[in-house]
């Protein structure tokens, strides 16, 4: 019977670590459009995360042109819902409940995820990392959104009434829903590791059963 303990242990131990161990990278994109501008231009481009495995961090490519030269605060925020446009995607992700915060910051959203600044040619391509933000789990990311402001994101340091709420960083002039960029059976840990432990649990059930078969 130890021997069947120290097996199963064994076993239990290996197909969890194996279950989460993932060859590919979990990929997910947002499209961001934003409302004809009086030059007839239009902001637009694509947002992709990019996480390697569970529990780490996630990796932001932000491909965006035609936005208007300076900083703008760039959030998550709660919803995937575009019936009203942008105006329909509730406040930022904020799960906790907390005040606005800056990225660096202990205490901030979810969702924040600071400024950009664009030069003069409209054009930005940068890739940074998060840490609190996720592909998988309860508090992914995944059919949310993503927003684009037209003004500077003041991380929760400004004197406005909305500073610790939003950043006071105006409206909202692009936004887009983040939706899987890669094959489902490749996220085992999307739903926090319970679909790869019962996977892992049932490989077991049915080794132990050969063995107590066997008599070992």
């Amino acid at each position: 019977m130890l021997r069947l303990l120290t097996i199963t242990l064994a076993l239990c131990a290996t197909l969890s670590a194996a279950a989460q161990t993932r060859s590919t990278p979990m990929e997910a994109i947002a499209t961001l459009t934003g409302p004809v501008q009086a030059d007839n231009t239009q902001v637009k481009g694509n947002v992709t995360f990019i996480q390697n495995d569970c529990g780490q961090s996630v990796h932001v490519r932000i491909q965006l042109e035609n936005v208007k030269e300076g900083k703008h605060g760039f959030h998550i925020h709660e919803k995937g819902d575009l019936s009203n446009g942008c105006t329909s995607l509730g406040g930022h992700y904020n799960p906790d409940k907390v005040d606005h915060g800056a990225p660096h910051h202990e205490v901030r959203h979810v969702g924040d995820l600071g400024n950009i600044e664009v030069n003069s040619t409209g054009i930005i391509d940068i890739t940074y990392s998060d840490a609190v933000i996720s592909l998988n789990g309860k508090r992914t990311i995944i059919g949310r959104s993503v927003v684009l402001h037209e003004l500077e994101d003041d991380l929760g340091q400004g004197n406005h009434t909305d500073s610790k709420k939003t950043g006071n960083a105006g409206g909202r002039i692009a936004c887009g829903v983040i939706g899987i960029n890669s094959d489902l059976e490749e996220w085992p840990c999307r739903d926090g590791g319970a679909g790869a432990l019962r996977q892992s649990m049932a490989i077991v059930t049915v080794v132990v059963g050969l063995i107590l078969s066997r008599g070992l």
